[in-house]
């Protein structure tokens, strides 16, 4: 995958050390930590080993998940969209996207999300892109509907999260879906 990738309005690049500081402020922000594994205290030493162990862009089969920047025409951080090709499965990708609470509701999470999958089915050959999101994150739904995955199922009370059980939605859409 070559990545900067543009959209009309958005460039998409893996997230540097150039971009720590505003990652930090989102992904503290409560709003938005509630739904990651980042809390509102994840230290520094967190966000540093993140930037230092990233790959420098999407290695099929690695297992490896990338974080890639989401820059406005200004190159302001807006969010990331991460993904994550499977070991264990060929040609399958997980993604997840985490947008700051500003640019939330403008459609920049469709725009990049659309971005990714279409490089994962034309650039990189991929069969099956999903996501696995909270229950109770009805944004996050929203936003799959719209960028055409399918809901396949709901494990309920699955995951011990943040000191309660949650119930996971796993999202899904076909090389032949689109």
């Amino acid at each position: 995958m070559v990545l900067p990738l543009r959209t009309e309005r958005l460039t998409l690049s893996v997230l540097t050390a150039a971009d720590r500081a505003a990652f930090v402020r989102y992904r503290r922000d409560p709003d938005v930590a509630r739904w990651q594994s980042w809390s509102t205290t994840s230290s520094d030493a967190d966000v540093d080993a993140l930037l230092g162990d990233q790959p420098a862009g999407i290695e099929p089969g690695s297992g490896r998940w990338v974080q890639i920047a989401i820059h406005d025409a200004g190159g302001t951080l807006q969010g990331d969209v991460a993904v994550r090709p499977l070991s264990d499965q060929p040609d399958t990708y997980e993604v997840g996207v985490t947008l700051a609470p500003a640019a939330q509701g403008r459609g920049i999470a469709t725009e990049a999300l659309a971005a990714l999958v279409d490089v994962l089915f034309a650039g990189l050959g991929a069969h099956r892109v999903f996501a696995v999101s909270d229950a109770r994150n009805e944004s996050v739904a929203r936003l799959l509907r719209r960028s055409g995955f399918r809901h396949e199922g709901r494990n309920v009370d699955a995951d011990w999260f943040k000191g309660e059980w949650t119930s996971l939605d796993t999202w899904a859409v076909l090389r032949r879906d689109r």
